[in-house]
């Protein structure tokens, strides 16, 4: 008997098909969600797919499922399942890694491929991708037993008529809902039994919560075996590197310059300013230091140009005292968030002057120069020319309304200001008119070989992100054009060439130079970092509007000087970050800005924990301050906090403050290889920059821990027997050994909180080290005392949340407020109503599949009011039943 309306998933296709191979007529029913219900003869019900069709084959063949078999059942679970919701409905690289395993296996023993609970698991599972008959040609070369498999199976006449009657001829696309549905769980409830067989597979459960289906990550015995060499490698380390000024590359070591975009010294930078580049560069700098990599981290401000000139008439400055004032709002800010610059300069100099001038003259001499007329806009109100950035209008190419003179921030193109339509002066809001002046161009167009060719070794580099390889590219496609690189302005690098003596360099050519005269400013051994390319590896960190400059105007002019030129290896680029429903604005009060953020409770690492939780990689993303208050008190609050300061104060109050010997277990081991994934990973991903999935990888550990601590229960076994409490002295010695590690992945995230851990650990500065084969190591031996521990994080409450809101929510504030109230009222007189529908059916005493429909919609309703309060909406309820 089947009732199966609701969400279709490849859950329900494998009961279905089950049933119809096995021949087995049995009660099944769909709460209206992805979960199926199994009622056995017995009575007992069975709620994931996994477990239904292991008891239907176990059932039909009289056998139980052998063990060496079991760990595919927890393979699809665990490993695979969640890839294929990731990737639907295309395929990706991850996928591919996976799958990898599963051919290799299918290559070398393909006996799974007669076992009909793997196949019926594992191949329903890849359905919904495999359907696709371009998936499949695409990877049919590189797993072809796997290709072979699915075939045949989807051949078998139980799977066509179990996939008529789950997608109702709609094919893969009846998955759709299944894949994006947020409400879709992931996670099963049925843990299959535990039958007696020989295994070549160890498993450790990584979920917080207990799951009932079999949710154990494999871990192998190589892996057991390299965790216990690593445990105890401690004697290998080496003390850390001090850092001494100036820093220079160094022949045979791996010398990393990095910069980040110099940012405008006309305003306060506001947290996506901070994100956007000094705060990224400053996580991978400090990851560069626990390498021991020689690594230089430069920025300044950005000082010349229109913007500073319009400034100073605001404030009634002259702009050499705006660049005075901002360039050091700028440093406290930075020196706030803990950004650490070996140097933070500005562009205001003798040397960006000199510098500047003899790239300039490299490139006229060597014919890269042209001199064109130029219809510029002039302002009568302002009488002056307008430079790019002081000129909005309508986009001629996708009619944005707020296009600036220089590109087109929605679609990206490069835009020449007298091309706007409606142009419109920024500074007085009249309309411009067309003037004609002298100019300089680079010789684009003329660079580009040498530029592409450039190109091709930048990008071997791993650090340039998606965005930033997109967005060359593009500009390469549309074809490159000479570039002007002169403006009719007084504030900037004077032009030095006979005609042009009244005017000065464009931003955009003189800007990125700062770079290089920073350096000068740092050391006068500068062309040791920016002429030698061959022992030099330059990382460039801005925002996405950054990138044209940086990946094809910048190095062009050095490439056309002739000269040995350090280029970029790695551009990384982020999107944008919005606050709440808005843009930043300094003006309207609209979000917060580096100076704000320092007279508010909450410390800098906390911002920048959550900047990075936040960094907008892929796309935009946008801070929230309810988001805010749960990551806060969830994540580093009752996760990396709770695992460090339970653990610290176990060895504290029990152990006197000493940590105990430990007698290593397989258990313990296998904690261990679990870590070393995560920490394998941080090295790897962070190599290609991936910051904010290296933060998750942390969290990742300490949920491990936390896990080790509850299911091994030291302060249990400490009051049991002699061996318990061995092992007492064991989980202790293994969890602080884990905070200390996680101290080190964390510092460049949270450099305070590092610092703190390790204070409280008593840590030796050895540990500071991360090597290519960085694991989880016995750093803190039985024996080493550690000093008193006390709470890293407190919890953030949302009256506090709420005043922020309003501080810095601008007038709109208040709107958002109330609607937020009219919303959250709305909920609860939802829930009022459900819960009152719920009542009434237990009271008739409905059918427990009606009632357990109206049940689910009743807890999604309380999640989305808990949502929309920033509340843990998984997180249940102190007590139980009042009793009767």
């Amino acid at each position: 008997m089947f009732n199966l309306e609701g969400i279709e998933s490849p859950e329900k296709l494998k009961v279905l098909f089950a049933c119809y191979d096995t021949n087995t007529d049995v009660t099944l029913s769909s709460g209206g969600n992805s979960l199926i219900t199994l009622t056995m003869p017995s009575g007992d019900v069975l709620k994931s797919s996994n477990s239904a069709v292991l008891y239907l084959y176990e059932t039909a063949c009289n056998k139980l499922l052998d063990t060496g078999n079991m760990h595919w059942l927890e393979w699809e679970f665990s490993q695979l399942r969640p890839l294929v919701a990731n990737a639907y409905p295309s395929w990706n690289a991850k996928l591919s890694e996976c799958l990898l395993y599963l051919e290799t296996n299918l290559k070398a023993d393909g006996i799974i491929r007669d076992v009909d609970v793997v196949s019926c698991t594992i191949l329903i599972t890849l359905s919904p991708l495999l359907d696709d008959k371009y998936i499949l040609d695409e990877i049919s070369e590189k797993f072809p037993f796997v290709c072979k498999w699915y075939l045949d199976f989807a051949s078998k006449e139980s799977f066509k008529k179990a996939w008529k009657d789950v997608t109702l001829d709609q094919g893969r696309v009846a998955f759709k809902n299944y894949f994006t549905d947020h409400s879709v769980q992931l996670k099963a409830t049925v843990k299959p039994a535990n039958h007696n067989s020989s295994a070549k597979t160890t498993t450790c459960n990584t979920n917080n919560s207990q799951s009932s289906e079999t949710s154990k990550p494999l871990v192998t015995n190589e892996e057991l075996r390299s965790s216990f060499h690593s445990w105890n490698s401690i004697s290998a380390l080496p003390k850390p590197k001090k850092k001494s000024h100036p820093i220079l590359p160094v022949k045979g070591e791996r010398n990393v310059m990095i910069t980040s975009a110099l940012p405008y010294v006309n305003n306060v930078p506001h947290l996506g300013n901070i994100i956007g580049c000094v705060l990224s560069a400053d996580i991978f700098a400090r990851y560069c230091r626990l390498r021991q990599w020689n690594c230089l981290y430069l920025c300044g401000t950005d000082e010349y140009g229109t913007a500073t000139e319009t400034k100073a008439v605001q404030e009634g400055l002259s702009p050499q005292e705006i660049c005075d004032k901002y360039n050091k709002i700028h440093s406290e800010v930075y020196q706030w968030f803990g950004i650490d610059f070996d140097y933070f300069g500005r562009t205001t100099t003798t040397q960006q002057t000199m510098i500047s001038q003899d790239i300039f003259w490299h490139l006229y001499r060597n014919n890269y120069l042209l001199q064109r007329t130029v219809e510029q806009l002039y302002c009568c109100q302002c009488q002056k020319f307008l430079a790019d950035r002081f000129v909005e209008g309508t986009c001629p190419s996708c009619n944005y309304p707020d296009a600036r003179g220089d590109q087109c921030d929605k679609c990206g193109k490069l835009i020449n200001a007298v091309e706007l339509k409606q142009p419109k002066c920024k500074v007085c809001s009249n309309t411009p008119v067309h003037r004609e002046s002298e100019h300089l161009f680079l010789d684009l167009p003329k660079l580009e070989p040498k530029l592409r060719k450039c190109l091709e070794d930048s990008y071997k580099g791993s650090g340039w992100s998606t965005n930033a390889k997109t967005i060359t590219e593009t500009w390469l496609r549309d074809g490159l054009k000479p570039r002007c690189i002169t403006r009719d302005l007084k504030w900037g690098t004077p032009v030095p060439l006979e005609g042009f003596t009244d005017k000065v360099f464009y931003v955009w050519f003189d800007a990125p130079i700062g770079y290089l005269s920073i350096t000068a400013n740092y050391t006068e051994h500068w062309e040791k970092w920016w002429k030698n390319p061959k022992h030099v590896d330059l990382y460039n960190f801005m925002a996405k509007d950054n990138v044209p400059f940086h990946s094809v105007v910048f190095p062009s002019c050095l490439l056309g000087t002739d000269d040995t030129y350090t280029i970029v290896n790695h551009l990384n680029a982020t999107e944008y970050l919005n606050y709440e429903d808005a843009k930043f604005s300094k003006s309207r009060g609209v979000g917060v800005f580096g100076d704000q953020a320092a007279h508010t409770d909450i410390e800098p690492d906390i911002w920048r924990f959550y900047l990075l939780y936040m960094r907008p990689e892929g796309q935009d993303t946008q801070f929230t301050w309810n988001d805010f208050m749960f990551k806060n008190n969830s994540e580093l609050l009752n996760n990396l906090g709770n695992f460090i300061n339970r653990s610290l104060k176990f060895v504290s109050k029990t152990y006197q403050g000493i940590i105990p010997l430990v007698e290593i277990t397989d258990t313990d081991l296998q904690l261990m290889a679990l870590v070393n994934r995560e920490v394998k990973g941080y090295i790897s991903d962070m190599v290609k920059v991936k910051l904010r999935d290296n933060l998750k990888r942390i969290l990742n550990i300490s949920r491990l821990g936390n896990q080790y601590l509850q299911e091994n229960q030291p302060w249990k076994l400490i009051k049991g027997s002699e061996s318990d409490k061995v092992r007492a002295a064991t989980v202790t010695g293994v969890a602080a050994n884990l905070s200390c590690l996680l101290s080190v992945l964390i510092q460049p995230y949270m450099p305070h909180t590092s610092s703190k851990i390790q204070q409280q650990l008593n840590a030796p500065d050895s540990v500071n080290i991360l090597a290519d084969d960085a694991a989880f190591v016995c750093t803190l031996p039985g024996g080493h005392r550690i000093n008193e521990p006390s709470p890293l994080f407190r919890k953030v409450e949302a009256s506090e949340i709420e005043s922020y809101r309003q501080r810095f929510g601008g007038e709109a504030s208040k709107k958002r407020d109330d609607a937020d109230k009219e919303d959250e009222a709305k909920i609860e007189a939802d829930i009022a109503n459900q819960g009152n529908v719920v009542r009434k059916m237990k009271a008739e005493k409905a059918e427990k599949a009606d009632i357990d429909k109206e049940v689910t919609k009743l807890l999604e309703l309380k999640k989305k009011l808990a949502l929309s309060r920033g509340e843990d909406p998984n997180k249940k309820s102190k007590g139980g039943k009042k009793k009767k």
